[in-house]
């Protein structure tokens, strides 16, 4: 119940929920690492694949890039890609611009989610060279002009985003399909504060992304170029691009094994079965912890074995997650992988009716989760302290923030039953005595 006048939970269940709210303008950090750390994340983010394979040469576009939106994207779509474009002009001094024209250079057809597991059956969304819509790719797919190894010019790419999931993940899938039509191929686990990362923590393009993208534009280079030859040049590019990072000292990190890489993916597929994800995750840590880690990636270790065995064990869960944040305490810029953190260990003190301990927890979330544009963090936090408030009596204020909650819900989950199922899973937190 409530004392005033705000809608109880039960009331929110039963009503209209709130349209999508919308961040603001971005707040992307600058990248805190040496300029020679810079070099070395270029040159592997370009000129190596994923698989462990490597490009023979630089390819970028050389001309003023166009790009069009075909399918039937959702509406927070396109607000979302002019945000994007904005940004990447701004931010990483990119020509880019939409058009209507058939000719364009990027092509984004928004398809069904059934459509994209259907020809790539692993992938939530992707990106293809010398192809302009996802029945040209199916009749290509195994020529070699869809082969990223063989590509040699940047062309016309074209990028497949789903259009029947939550507005975040149609935007996350985007800064990432676009950041790598335009830029680099591969992912490195090594960086703490990318997209080009599969963790998945950041989900839109940070400022280390952008300065990558600057200087994957910069003139001293071209498309044909060698890795020695843009090993060469890229120092100079990055004294000129990033000042700053010419004062930082190197932390350069170890690279990151196969094996480790296997483990961690292994333990967070969606079609493994549980006994051999948590087997997967337990091999994470031990290769983490033999090669004396101390970084996000035994962090994320942790927090992957933590949500594998939080039903089965959760007093073992919560040491894990506690474990990744001591970590993570150490780290600069991290901030974001211990917010994902802090929802975890505050279910646990809600479980336990600690809702002073929860709140502490929950503290710092909101804000991080919004300069980080991540709706889903930020309205799980807000349901959370909700629920929290709720516990110490506070039921205005509980009231209020689960109200803020549903909008950035909206854009976070998506349609209304997955909102509502949000909120009964967060209430299903509290002790059963209340």
């Amino acid at each position: 119940m409530t004392t005033g006048s705000q809608p109880s939970r039960a009331a929110i269940a039963e009503s209209t929920l709130p349209p999508a709210k919308a961040f603001g303008s971005s707040q992307p950090e600058p990248p805190q690492r040496a300029n020679s750390d810079m070099v070395r994340d270029f040159l592997d983010l370009h000129f190596n694949l994923e698989g462990g394979g490597t490009l023979p040469v630089l390819t970028r576009f050389e001309t003023p890039i166009s790009l069009r939106l075909t399918g039937a994207p959702m509406p927070s779509l396109r607000q979302d890609l002019r945000r994007l474009l904005a940004r990447l002009r701004d931010e990483a001094g990119l020509d880019i611009s939409v058009t209507q024209s058939a000719d364009a250079q990027i092509t984004i057809e928004t398809v069904s989610r059934k459509a994209i597991r259907r020809t790539l059956p692993s992938a939530a969304c992707f990106v293809v060279p010398n192809v302009s819509s996802l029945a040209e790719f199916r009749r290509k797919r195994r020529s070699p002009d869809t082969d990223w190894t063989l590509l040699r010019s940047r062309e016309q790419l074209a990028i497949f985003l789903p259009n029947d999931v939550s507005p975040q993940e149609a935007r996350d899938c985007l800064h990432e399909e676009l950041a790598q039509a335009i830029g680099p191929l591969n992912d490195l686990y090594r960086l703490p504060d990318s997209v080009f990362n599969d963790d998945n923590v950041h989900t839109v393009l940070t400022g280390f992304d952008m300065l990558i993208l600057r200087a994957t534009y910069a003139p001293e280079l071209q498309t044909g170029m060698s890795r020695d030859e843009v090993a060469a040049r890229l120092p100079g590019i990055f004294a000129r691009l990033n000042p700053e990072g010419q004062r930082v000292a190197p932390r350069p990190l170890a690279r990151t094994p196969r094996s480790w890489i296997d483990a961690i993916e292994t333990a967070l597929g969606p079609d493994t079965r549980l006994t051999q994800r948590r087997i997967a995750a337990r091999t994470a840590v031990e290769i983490a912890r033999s090669r004396g880690w101390r970084d996000h990636r035994l962090a994320q270790g942790y927090y992957v074995l933590g949500r594998l065995i939080q039903s089965e064990d959760p007093q073992a869960s919560l040491q894990l997650f506690s474990a990744a944040m001591d970590v993570l305490r150490s780290q600069p810029g991290t901030e974001l992988h211990q917010a994902r953190l802090r929802p975890r260990m505050a279910a646990d003190a809600i479980a336990r009716g600690q809702p002073r301990l929860a709140l502490d927890l929950l503290g710092p979330v909101p804000a991080i989760a919004t300069r980080h544009e991540n709706a889903a963090l930020l309205a799980t936090a807000l349901m959370m302290q909700a629920e929290a408030l709720d516990l110490s009596g506070q039921f205005d204020a509980a009231a209020s923030v689960r109200l803020d909650s549903l909008g950035w819900a909206r854009y976070g989950f998506g349609p209304d039953w997955a909102v509502r199922a949000k909120l009964q899973e967060v209430a299903s937190l509290r002790p059963r005595s209340n």
